[in-house]
């Protein structure tokens, strides 16, 4: 059971099992770190956490290009229906089946709007693919109840955010890590804005999971 993870910046990656791609929060276009091009970008499916622009990025281009399904919340589906994009609706509580695997929508606490527009609930997503349980916190603050979700879904791997001011910071992060208690933490949506995200994540040292640290561009292979 593999998965190769690569991190896109911010809070996006894309995970490959060999025969599906799956993109999540694919910001691209505006991202001063990103490596990527959002023509570089192919993939069957995008899942997106929430509906901020740092998230949803060039989630529209690269379905259109790709003839992808976009899974988001009820309101995000709405978006991008209207968008002429194939999207495919969740909320909280519930997992779709794909044909990768399945999405679980989780609760993340923090806010979702696009252009002025309410776009539902924000989300964490836990995602199976090849095998693996992955899981993207969103942009959320600490709440006891990710305790229960690492409890439940036993996640190989979290994204976890650590930037601060909009999310967590660092030593939050940390104490997040230890309620899932994955058996990986990937700290994300830092540095990516000068002044406004926290650039040091020195202090994101969980007890219970080692940090896998990635670069944007950078792909991991992981095996389970």
């Amino acid at each position: 059971m593999s998965l190769n993870i690569t991190f896109l910046g911010h809070a996006g990656f894309l995970l490959d099992d060999g025969e599906h791609r799956l993109a999540i929060d694919p910001f691209l276009t505006g991202n001063p770190l990103a490596v990527h091009k959002p023509e570089q970008i192919q993939a069957k499916h995008i899942a997106l956490t929430h509906g901020h622009a740092d998230h949803v990025g060039d989630t529209v281009a690269i379905a259109k290009r790709n003839d992808a399904t976009v899974y988001g919340v009820f309101e995000i589906y709405e978006y991008m229906s209207e968008q002429g994009v194939t999207a495919s609706p969740g909320n909280p509580g519930g997992k779709i089946e794909t044909p990768f695997g399945w999405i679980a929508f989780t609760q993340a606490f923090h806010s979702s709007s696009y252009e002025g527009r309410y776009m539902g609930q924000p989300t964490g997503l836990v995602i199976g693919m090849g095998g693996v349980t992955f899981y993207h916190c969103g942009d959320t603050g600490l709440f006891g109840d990710m305790q229960l979700i690492g409890e439940i879904y036993k996640p190989d791997i979290a994204a976890i955010p650590v930037g601060d001011r909009f999310t967590m910071g660092p030593e939050l992060g940390a104490r997040a890590a230890d309620l899932i208690r994955p058996r990986h933490a990937i700290p994300i949506h830092y540095k990516t804005f000068e002044g406004m995200l926290t650039d040091d994540i020195s202090a994101f040292t969980p007890d219970s999971a080692p940090v896998k640290k990635m670069e944007p561009g950078e792909t991991w292979a992981f095996e389970k």
